[in-house]
């Protein structure tokens, strides 16, 4: 006797709606931290009890936004292993603007009391890498040295999340824009930046 698999489509849709509502959630928090479960409800098309099918509350719904941001940020830093310290800073830049919708909802999120735990605690790699990256270039003397490593990495964090916030990424010079940002922070002089940039065109291909 032959047997028919049982169909699928109801798993493939419920997995379509928490994706739905997720990027809508993305979206409606990267414009207003505070924003409302109804609000995340009503930009996934769905009703408040639809979404409570998916998530059990508003605070589920983030937790998954910050892990699943974290994993991308983590695996970005992974990627890094630059022996210069700068040219590390300014790939590690470039590659997370290719992120920038993902990184404005962590920076929306992470103004928000409730989750700012949760998220120094996901987005821990990312910071030891930056701070290991920062270390190595005031070790060897091409980073600003008149701060702590600690210092130093936490401003770059900022001043990162910053311009990624304020900058429109649909602009074709925002990614570069960041770039510079990063690297004068940490110490290089805008003709130090454009001159390591002209030295590693392929940085900018980076965003």
């Amino acid at each position: 006797m032959t047997t028919t698999a049982p169909a699928r489509r109801p798993r493939k849709d419920a997995a379509a709606n928490r994706a739905g509502i997720l990027a809508a959630a993305a979206t409606t928090i990267a414009s207003d931290p505070h924003a409302s479960i109804d609000s995340i409800a009503r930009a996934a098309g769905l009703s408040r009890r639809a979404l409570y099918g998916h998530f059990d509350d508003r605070d589920t719904l983030i937790r998954e936004l910050v892990a699943s941001g974290a994993v991308r940020f983590n695996a970005v830093a992974a990627s890094i292993d630059d022996a210069d310290a700068r040219v590390g800073l300014a790939r590690l830049t470039a590659r997370l603007w290719r992120e920038a919708a993902h990184v404005q909802v962590a920076a929306a999120i992470a103004l928000d009391e409730a989750h700012v735990a949760q998220t120094a605690e996901a987005l821990a790699p990312l910071r030891r890498t930056v701070q290991a990256i920062v270390a190595g270039g005031q070790a060897a003397g091409t980073l600003r040295q008149d701060l702590t490593a600690a210092t130093l990495a936490r401003l770059i964090e900022e001043t990162a999340r910053t311009v990624v916030t304020r900058l429109d990424a649909a602009s074709p010079d925002a990614g570069a824009l960041a770039v510079r940002a990063v690297l004068s922070i940490a110490g290089l002089s805008w003709r130090e930046a454009d001159a390591l940039l002209v030295a590693q065109p392929e940085l900018l291909e980076e965003h």
